[in-house]
């Protein structure tokens, strides 16, 4: 059995992985396998461990002539066919549940980050410019007690607001169905999209990357954002207008951003929203703590594992499929 897998990855949750097993690794930690050897290793291989840089369509299945199961290490899988799949009895696992937590701390780092200007006052130092204390010197926006809008109340968004709970934050949300249970145990009210960016302090994008969601925040939705609030979006850049929210934060109609995904990733210095100083940029890192990442990888091979053995994956994409050997 060949798996191929479409990054550098070393930890010891491989040993999992029977030694039986033929493994194809690329080589690099930090930059994409390049598309034609993509291809090239696919074309005999009977499980790929990709993630949200690699695009899985059908191009790629029609080689895959061996391809048994893929697997994503992250919850969205909106880098691959999921038709494509279906259509040849491909299941596609992903890991769900296991980041949950770690990217809502991500969100709420974001949120810290913006409100109290952090990022701008290292680089003030930095520049030695700090001469002297001053009232007014970074003021920035209060967290605790203040109003928190959640676009997407998914897994995520729970564990959100859970930990702005903590911080006595009035917690509402929007989501394209209402989880009432959720309003009840975690004390948070539904608002339709547009009075929840109106109500808020702090807007959160957490909502998937799909055909619904995509751009649902352009120049008029964040027009209705108050002038000292901050918007923060650790779901997927496709959700939002890149080139109005620049506008928006530009014209300084919102306080801050605090972004940790694009549109087109990786982004580089040259992107316009690094020039605002009211941004502040991550590259992607949600999940990125080793424990989670860890599980994360955990849970990708054993997806694999399963679906190679005939099984059913430890969470699937598309459960509706047969697996076959």
């Amino acid at each position: 059995m060949k798996i191929l897998i479409t990054r550098k990855i070393e930890t010891e949750v491989m040993e999992i992985i029977p030694e039986s097993f033929d493994v194809v690794m690329w080589e690099q930690e930090n930059s994409v396998m390049p598309r034609d050897l993509l291809l090239k290793e696919a074309a005999d291989a009977d499980a790929i461990f990709t993630n949200v840089t690699d695009r899985i369509d059908e191009e790629l299945f029609s080689c895959a002539k061996n391809l048994k199961v893929v697997s994503t290490m992250g919850v969205g899988f909106d880098n691959i066919d999921i038709k494509a799949a279906t259509k040849r009895n491909i299941p596609v696992g992903h890991t769900p549940d296991v980041l949950s937590e770690a990217v809502a701390e991500l969100a709420l780092t974001l949120m810290f980050a913006c409100a109290r200007r952090v990022v701008e006052s290292m680089n003030f130092i930095k520049a030695d410019e700090w001469k002297s204390w001053g009232p007014y010197l970074f003021a920035g926006q209060k967290i605790s007690g203040a109003k928190l809008g959640i676009i997407g109340m998914g897994r995520i968004g729970k564990e959100l607001a859970k930990m702005a709970r903590g911080l006595n934050m009035d917690v509402s949300y929007f989501n394209r169905n209402r989880v009432l249970d959720t309003e009840e145990t975690l004390q948070v009210q539904y608002k339709d999209l547009e009075t929840l960016l109106k109500d808020s302090d702090y807007v959160v994008m957490l909502a998937p990357a799909t055909k619904e969601t995509y751009h649902m925040l352009k120049y008029e939705q964040f027009a209705l954002m108050k002038p000292t609030s901050i918007f923060v979006n650790a779901s997927r850049g496709t959700t939002i207008d890149e080139n109005d929210l620049y506008k928006i934060l530009k014209e300084k109609k919102i306080f801050a951003a605090g972004l940790d995904v694009f549109e087109k990733e990786p982004i580089n210095q040259s992107h316009p929203l690094l020039t605002l100083d009211n941004v502040i940029a991550v590259p992607h890192i949600g999940s990125a703590n080793v424990e989670t990442r860890d599980k994360m990888i955990e849970i990708t091979l054993r997806n694999i594992l399963n679906g190679l053995s005939g099984e059913q994956l430890l969470y699937t994409v598309n459960p509706e499929v047969f697996v076959k050997n």
